[in-house]
């Protein structure tokens, strides 16, 4: 590696001239990761000839799937300026999703700087504000880009105001709202600083980045010190600790202090260390001030501790991760036909798969319960408990998902919940229907603004266990056209009783296969979750009734044959297709008596207690305990 360039500000601070850490943060599907993409291409980080594929950060195979970003992931770019010299861009790209927030907290302690992507057409989001609240609590400068700028309907100047006003909001200094604006088509590769030039490359962001972000700044004299920021692991050489290195350099095979959560120092020896060219990881010998750098040799490592000089260790400050806002039971697969799917069954298993996870996942919480084979699992929202759960799920695990509850805390003796900032995009004519939604679940309008496209942008106050099972009854309101996102943003007072659920389940009444001629029958008065020929057992929900109590149905009756034959008996009979659901959908229909079974092969909604008569009898119980 060659020698950094230091030099020494106004200021009398000596920085690290040809580094650069930036951090991109967006709102999901605005365009973060396919920016990455350019930038690399554009810094030719591909061989000619090379394969290349869209969205390269997306490296797990469930963001290629949805679309969005999970862990936060680094790459390193290299410009070189006008006078010849080279600078190192490390790019952070974080996760748009609330959900993953603790992802997007780590990613900004790596960096001196952020660049906030906002879509040329919807403007901030929710989680929009999320991001960038916490890159202002940091007083990181801000480049912001406006990206899609050839949409048809981009609305570029009412956006810019938007962020200005999102800035105000969140209480920005003066020198935080002084940000440079860069207009981009990051699928095109494309940049410009004004509007009426047309960008062909992406010179200008990258020249805005080095006069915009300050380089890493460093104390000569200060003795080596690294904050391991996130884990990784290797099948050659174990556990990596992703460390930003504060100050100083350390070398291959050197011998360092291990500051550790609990206050306590341990000598450590560096094993390899791989410094990040491109999108590809690169073993050296040694890192200075300013890197980002994965270093392994310390297998019990975690996030939030301190490498620094063994002679004069001084830790870094833990780094803060938001408190989980939602919490769901975890156990294993207790239904009549587990293990035909999967083949880890285990309580052993399943706490061993879990505690690896808190490993990695600073945001996640896992609380044991009364059961042996069943844990509480904390995290920030639906989605990454669904992720968790879709893991394991590949994994091989068969596991039993709980209703997700909203987690309250205690403040001065009175019971909080954490409240959600909603915002929803829909046509003028389902404004009415979405208000109706929302009010029963304690919803409070904010905000309402109308562009003038014949569609209204809303935003809501609610609670965050008011937003369980929401979006499905959102889709069909909105008859498919609306568009939401939500975001964590305070604590407040208990809000009282939030409406539950207004349909009942249909539950199949014994084991069998579910036959065409039960499921004409049942169609007319039902939504029905399985096809035909699908195995079902006692206490499995198979579709969802029109009215308010559950429906024990025989799905599996079979059509008497007898040596009688009419021109009438055996017409042919339309069957409606069925609502299948996907592990979200699930783990937002199900009731508190319900739960979700997950199988490598399928997903599976079922009654907690399998045996009708026994459900009578619980049901009779809490009836004459309401009375």
């Amino acid at each position: 590696m060659s020698a950094p360039h230091m030099i020494v500000d106004e200021s009398g601070m000596t920085r690290v001239d040809s580094i650069r850490n930036v951090a991109i943060i967006a709102h999901v599907d605005h365009g973060k990761t396919t920016l990455v993409d350019a930038m690399l291409r554009q810094a030719g980080a591909f061989r000619e000839g090379a394969e290349l594929t869209d969205r390269i950060m997306d490296s797990m195979d469930l963001e290629r799937e949805k679309g969005i970003t999970i862990q936060a992931k680094n790459t390193a770019v290299r410009f070189t300026r006008t006078d010849g010299s080279v600078v190192k861009i490390n790019v952070v790209d974080t996760p748009g999703h609330a959900d993953f927030g603790g992802e997007v907290e780590r990613g900004l302690t790596m960096v001196d700087g952020v660049i906030l992507l906002v879509d040329a057409s919807e403007g901030p989001l929710p989680q929009t504000r999320f991001v960038l609240r916490k890159a202002m609590a940091l007083d990181l400068p801000v480049i912001l880009i406006i990206n899609k700028i050839d949409r048809a309907d981009a609305r570029i100047a009412e956006v810019i105001d938007e962020v200005y006003e999102l800035f105000l909001d969140l209480d920005a200094h003066d020198h935080q709202i002084e940000f440079p604006i860069v207009y981009c088509v990051a699928r095109d590769g494309t940049a410009t600083l004004d509007l009426d030039e047309p960008g062909t490359s992406l010179a200008p962001l990258f020249e805005t980045i080095l006069t915009t972000i300050p380089a890493p700044a460093t104390d000569p004299l200060h003795p080596f010190q690294a904050r391991v920021t996130n884990l990784d692991a290797s099948s050659y050489v174990g556990r990596l600790a992703l460390c930003r290195v504060m100050h100083g350099e350390v070398k291959r095979g050197q011998q360092v202090a291990w500051c550790r959560l609990d206050g306590t120092v341990e000598r450590a020896k560096i094993g390899v260390i791989y410094s990040t060219e491109n999108h590809e990881r690169v073993e050296v010998d040694s890192v200075g001030a300013g890197e980002i750098a994965a270093i392994s040799g310390i297998d019990e490592i975690t996030i939030g501790e301190t490498l620094a000089d063994l002679d004069d260790p001084r830790p870094l400050e833990v780094i803060l991760i938001d408190e989980p806002s939602l919490s769901m039971t975890m156990a294993t697969n207790s239904s009549p036909v587990a293990g035909v799917d999967g083949d880890k069954l285990t309580a052993r298993q399943v706490k061993t798969r879990l505690d690896a996870e808190l490993v990695g996942n600073v945001s996640i919480r896992v609380n044991p319960t009364e059961r042996p084979d069943t844990w509480e699992v904390m995290a920030r929202g639906e989605l990454q408990l669904a992720v968790l759960v879709e893991m394991m799920r590949r994994e091989g695990f068969e596991l039993t998902i709980g209703k997700p509850r909203v987690v309250t805390t205690m403040i001065n003796d009175v019971k909080h919940e954490p409240v959600e900032r909603l915002s929803v995009d829909v046509p003028e004519e389902h404004m009415g229907a979405v208000q109706a939604l929302l009010a029963p679940r304690r919803g409070r309008l904010e905000t309402m603004s109308n562009h003038g496209t014949g569609w209204v942008r809303l935003e809501f106050l609610v609670p965050a266990r008011g937003l369980l099972g929401f979006r499905t009854q959102f889709l069909t309101e909105t008859r498919g056209t609306g568009i939401m996102s939500h975001s964590f943003e305070t604590m407040e007072p208990w809000a009282g009783e939030v409406r539950p659920r207004d349909r009942g389940s249909l539950v199949a009444d014994r084991r069998g296969m579910t036959t065409a001629y039960a499921i004409t029958s049942i169609q007319e008065r039902s939504t029905l979750f399985l096809a035909p020929g699908t195995d079902v057992y006692e206490g499995m929900i198979v579709g969802e009734n029109s009215r308010v109590e559950d429906m024990d149905v025989n799905i599996c009756r079979e059509k008497k044959l007898t040596n009688m034959r009419t021109s009438s008996s055996d017409n042919t009979v339309p069957l409606t297709p069925p609502r299948l659901l996907s592990l979200e959908q699930a783990l937002e229909f199900i009731a508190e008596d319900e739960c979700v079974e997950v199988t490598p092969a399928t997903v599976r909604l079922r009654k907690v207690v399998l045996d009708q008569t026994e459900r009578a009898k619980l049901t009779k119980q809490a009836k004459q305990a309401k009375a």
